[in-house]
Parts: structure tokens; sequence; C-alpha cells
């Protein structure tokens, strides 16, 4: 069956292992995903020839009560090669009975590649909906650039070397001035990241995860996939951050700082012992994230670019869409940027 049994633990099995072994696959695709985005229903479909798994994307599908329909959404996938398009449209059409079973108007896509206009139009002109190069934020799901440091192959030094002037002083003053950065999986230190989240939230006007998304993401990965790391000072808890290793990329992906002793440059610490974890393991990459911002004035902008000189940022292709009811997408896609605007004016949040 092209649809996953979930129920069947050798074909899960079968699945998990393709996903987490084929070169460029994301954390994301990953079935226990399904367990952070709880809130989401989580479906899979894959390909197979001679018995063997070729290509697999997991969906999440998410209810849009008001209106009777949801939105399939396979975050980073799917996992094959997204140039092989009859491959991509052929796991796609073992998609359709989802769509038809859970009445979605749209199966949106992002793949980790990078952006080629030869690529967005080879979508366009199969019939996709794509959100093109640089797309507005608002109207996409994850950020359509992040910035990303090569660590394949490289010692520390060679990396040092890499790092601005002003971000190798900083890494070398946190460790001089007595930071000291540990790791964990233990629910007192998620505890501790949380409490500083929340004021990094506070401080930064962003949006605020309940704690209940981060204890899902923890008790879904394994010590090997995910940790929390704690930047300290004589006692002191000045920055915490979560990173996950998947598929030969390391995922810095959430960081917090306090409002204290920031001139002891802890999270220059703290990112300097994740990239290490990254060498330890043989990745390829060390991702720092999303980036909303580009400019220089923009402080988490600055403070990544000093680490990614050499690789910097990466725009990836985007959203691919695969439209089942026109209408009704099109009133989402012009609605949708409207509905985030105004939603972050009401809660205060800071705006692009």
């Amino acid at each position: 069956m092209p649809i996953l049994n979930k129920k069947n633990k050798k074909q899960v099995e079968k699945y998990n292992k393709f996903v987490r072994e084929y070169r460029g696959s994301s954390l994301m695709q990953d079935l226990s995903w399904g367990k952070v985005k709880s809130n989401w229903i989580q479906e899979a479909v894959y390909l197979e020839e001679k018995g063997k798994i070729t290509a697999a994307m997991m969906i999440l599908i998410e209810k849009v009560k008001k209106l009777n329909t949801t939105i399939m959404y396979a975050p980073r996938g799917p996992v094959c090669d997204v140039y092989d398009i009859d491959k991509v449209q052929k796991l796609i059409a073992e998609a359709e009975p989802l769509a038809k079973k859970y009445k979605s108007f749209v199966l949106k896509f992002d793949p980790q590649v990078i952006y080629d206009e030869k690529l967005d139009k080879m979508y366009k002109d199969a019939g996709f909906k794509t959100s093109g190069k640089n797309p507005n934020p608002d109207t996409v799901i994850q950020p359509s650039h992040n910035m990303v440091l090569n660590i394949e192959n490289k010692t520390q030094d060679e990396l040092l070397k890499g790092f601005s002037e002003k971000t190798r002083y900083n890494v070398r003053l946190s460790k001089r001035k007595g930071v000291t950065v540990r790791y964990s999986r233990d629910e007192e230190d998620l505890k501790t990241f949380y409490e500083i989240y929340k004021i990094t939230t506070i401080r930064d006007k962003i949006g605020c995860r309940p704690y209940e998304y981060f204890k899902r993401m923890l008790d879904a990965y394994d010590e090997n996939s995910l940790r929390i790391y704690i930047a300290e000072h004589e006692g002191d808890k000045l920055s915490a951050a979560i990173a996950t290793n998947f598929g030969g990329e390391l995922f810095y992906l959430y960081g917090a700082s306090s409002n204290e002793k920031r001139n002891l440059m802890p999270n220059y610490a703290m990112q300097w012992a994740m990239i290490e974890w990254g060498l330890e393991t043989k990745c390829r990459t060390y991702n720092f994230g999303g980036l909303l911002s580009l400019n220089m004035d923009n402080g988490l902008y600055k403070f990544k670019v000093g680490f990614c000189r050499e690789k910097g940022i990466e725009e990836y292709i985007g959203e691919i869409n695969k439209v089942y009811k026109k209408g009704m997408y099109l009133m989402y896609s012009k609605g949708l940027p409207i509905m985030r605007n105004v939603n972050r004016k009401l809660r205060g949040l800071k705006t692009h």
C-alpha cells in the first residue's frame, strides 16, 4: 500500500530507515515530527520498486474548520530527487486519496533545495503553483532563507578562521570569562530553556510556543537526534538552545538568551559547543535556521552572518503547491498575509 499503514510495524521501520538514511532528508520529514505537531493529522505516502522504497513524503493535515476543508503540508518534503518531477508527481498521485478523504484544497511542500529558476519553471509548467524567488514571509510556512555553515571535513581551527574577526573574538572571550556550556535531555533543563525562551519572546516581541510543544519534541527524539544546551556563568543560566542532528545536518532549532551578563557573550559559547557536536558526528552542515531579515541592522542576522561568511545565506526553492480547489486556494493565498499581519499587531508582536 503506497499510503503508509502506521499499524504495520515492519513497514514503518522500513519507511523510517529510508527517510533517515536518504542524503538531504529533513528532520521534519521523519515520522517523529508528527508527534511534535500533535494538533495536525499525520499521514505518509511512498513509492516502492522491487521491494525498496524510492521516494517518501510525510504529510501533516490541518483542519480549516470554518470552511470545512484542510491543508495538506509536507514540511521540507518530499524525500527524493525533486528534479525528477515524474517521480514527484507519482508520489503526489499516491496522496490524492488523502486529499479526498480530508477534503483538502491544497498540498504544500517546500524541499530544502537551493532556489533554481529552471526548477521553479519546471513545476509551474507542470501545473503547480510556486511561491517563487524571495516570497513574502507571510505567504509561506517556512522561511525561504536560511543561514548555513559548511562544516564537512573541517577542523575547529579552519572554522574559526572562517568566522568574522568579531565573532572569533567573542567565542574566545566567553571562554576566557568563564562561560561554560553543557547539554542534556533532562526535563529540568527543558524547563530552564523555556523560562529563558519566554524572556526572549517578550524582549524581542516574537510569538511564544507553549511548553508542551517542546516537551513533545524532547519525547519524540532520542539522545542522538536532540539535545538541550545551557550556557552558564557562576551558577547563572544565561542562554539555552535546542539543537537537532539529523541527515547530516546539525540544526539550531530554537534559541533563547536572558537579559543578564550579556557582555560575557554566552550565545557565542553556546553556538560553538553545538558546532562541535556537528563536527564530532561528521555533519555536512550547521544550519542556523531561518531568516526573516537580510539586513545588517537586524541583530539576529548580524549575529548569524558572523559565523557564516563562507557559505552564508541559502535561498531555498520555496513552496510548491498542488492545488485541488482553485477558488479556495485563491481566497487562502490572498487572505493569509492579511490575517497574519493583523494577528501580529493585535498581539503586539514585531512585524517584518
